[in-house]
């Protein structure tokens, strides 16, 4: 897991970047961190290198979902990894999206990296282990 304060996305702006390593033994689906609607989506095509590997988030095959909720705007990106066959998804434009929902997956070794906007403080930190739809990665500062 990899914690990056004031990260800058194209979409969501001044975040805090979340990025969670999923290994060849951990269940690879991707699951929406709170509620909101699709607002961007992004194919990047690119390397399979190893998903850990700090360029990844860069250089990796990866597709971006922005998506706005009530606390600002969320990039959520799927990153394949080096064993990685294919990133799917199943969500588009326009759609709602419940917390915990399914919204894709990634076949094998691969990582997401999760924009949290500003004003989200990190509940996570590194060496966590997170299970989707159940582990909290994040809650509004007050």
């Amino acid at each position: 897991m990899e914690i990056i304060e004031g990260a800058l996305d194209e979409y969501a702006g001044r975040t805090t970047k979340i990025g969670i390593f999923m290994n060849g033994f951990d269940v690879h689906v991707n699951r929406c961190p709170a509620n909101g609607t699709v607002e961007v989506m992004r194919y990047v095509p690119g390397k399979k290198w190893l998903a850990f590997a700090p360029k990844a988030s860069e250089l990796n095959e990866r597709l971006y979902v922005g998506i706005r909720t009530e606390a600002g705007r969320t990039t959520l990106v799927q990153i394949a990894g080096i064993l990685a066959r294919r990133i799917a998804c199943h969500t588009n434009i326009g759609a709602a999206l419940a917390r915990g929902e399914r919204y894709g997956m990634i076949k094998l070794g691969s990582k997401v990296d999760l924009y949290l906007p500003d004003g989200i403080e990190p509940t996570v930190k590194i060496g966590d282990t997170v299970r989707a739809g159940e582990t909290v990665i994040g809650v509004i500062k007050r």
